[in-house]
């Protein structure tokens, strides 16, 4: 829960747990039993993860079997390309290049700088159009360039700054040709927008607990049985000798669970949040001069951009400081940039997308989820005005 009377708009770092996820993650930290061990403990433990495995296989369209749990994204993601790469070019040298995109996660990013560094992987990050949508065109000539050299291609389901749908479709459809494996980072999409694994064509998706209302330290990577993955660490063999690690039983059971009632209650809460983000940038352009959108505008948001995701930019303010005076407010969002030794980084995302320095460090991010209301948006818009003009102010 946040503190009373504080508004969170925040969601897309993190949002709070559903009351079942709760419910079940409290009954199991009462029980004992490593899911490895072969007595009756042991056996129900087992029961329960197998279960939510079950669960969470109905809910996004795949195989049991092929849900790998993991401590969240980040580990998912770094099995997912460093296993793959591995995997591939083990089997065949030749394979050295990863095709993934200029405004992934840090979380696909960071590895894929690794597996440059130390791995002498090749590395290319395609570029994005000015809604920050993969130049599907790009990334055709690059594979076409040496199909043969293509270990893996990695492109995230949806953005988690501007909220940009990627075309996972016309990248599975290009990359069957060259059975050339497909990684996606989902953790956005899940429980916003439908996503089903088989349907998809994807090879492995990436999805965590605490996106879509579960607990924090549990997610999972979802792989196909053909595809090999080189584990990152050894052990006890768990998880298809893919994760190795005693299994966090409550926390998987409470991670099924959300992800369970998130799917279920998708096309519902996707209406209810696009009303609210649409009401909220309607009102805001309309009370703050040269503000504007950035990624999908409204008019295409419905099929191009999360239901939840609204980035703004203020034209002659520092995100940074906007964020603070908000936050002073109580009400809580994110900027989309970084911050080194207290000095704003400019987003790399709306770089990628044609956006200048100090254009790419003048935004907020405002994301929706279960707990937001209309009240929200009314908070919002009657700070946002002196807060931008004392932003602007501070600059002069």
């Amino acid at each position: 829960m946040t503190e009373p009377g504080t508004v969170y708009l925040d969601h897309a770092a993190t949002t709070p747990m559903l009351p079942v996820a709760v419910e079940v993650m409290t009954a199991h930290l009462q029980g004992v039993g490593n899911a490895s061990s072969l007595h009756a403990s042991g056996r129900r433990a087992r029961r329960v993860v197998e279960e939510s495995r079950e669960t969470i296989a109905r809910a996004i369209g795949c195989r049991p079997g092929e849900v790998v749990f993991t401590s969240g994204g980040t580990e998912a993601d770094n099995l997912a390309l460093k296993g793959i790469y591995w995997s591939r070019h083990d089997a065949d040298p030749r394979r050295r290049r990863i095709l993934s995109t200029a405004v992934e996660h840090h979380a696909v990013l960071d590895p894929l700088a690794w597996l440059a560094e130390h791995e002498a992987a090749e590395v290319e990050l395609l570029p994005v159009d000015e809604r920050g949508r993969l130049r599907v065109d790009a990334l055709r000539e690059s594979i076409e360039r040496d199909p043969g050299s293509v270990a893996l291609i990695s492109v995230m389901w949806a953005n988690n700054e501007v909220g940009t749908l990627q075309p996972v479709t016309e990248v599975v459809e290009l990359a069957a040709a060259y059975e050339i494996p497909v990684h996606t980072d989902a953790v956005q999409a899940v429980g916003a927008v439908p996503v089903d694994f088989a349907a998809s064509g994807v090879d492995a998706l990436t999805l965590t607990g605490h996106k879509l209302g579960g607990p924090y330290g549990v997610g999972a990577l979802v792989v196909r049985r053909e595809l090999d993955v080189t584990p990152l660490g050894h052990g006890g063999g768990q998880e298809r000798d893919v994760r190795s690690g005693t299994l966090d039983t409550p926390g998987i059971a409470g991670f099924a669970a959300a992800v369970e009632a998130a799917v279920k209650a998708q096309p519902e809460h996707a209406e209810r949040m696009q009303a609210l983000r649409d009401d909220l940038v309607r009102r805001i352009l309309e009370v703050v001069p040269g503000s504007h959108v950035h990624g999908p505008q409204l008019d295409r948001a419905a099929t191009d951009r999360l239901p939840g995701n609204a980035h703004i930019g203020f034209p002659g303010c520092e995100g940074d400081s906007l964020l603070m005076l908000l936050d002073a407010r109580g009400i809580e969002c994110s900027t989309g940039s970084a911050c080194s030794a207290g000095v704003p980084q400019p987003s790399h995302v709306l770089l990628a997308m044609g956006c200048d320095a100090e254009q790419a460090r003048h935004s907020l991010r405002f994301s929706f989820g279960h707990t937001s209301t209309a009240a929200d948006v009314d908070a919002v818009v009657e700070a946002i005005v002196p807060v931008v003009e004392r932003a602007r102010a501070a600059r002069r």
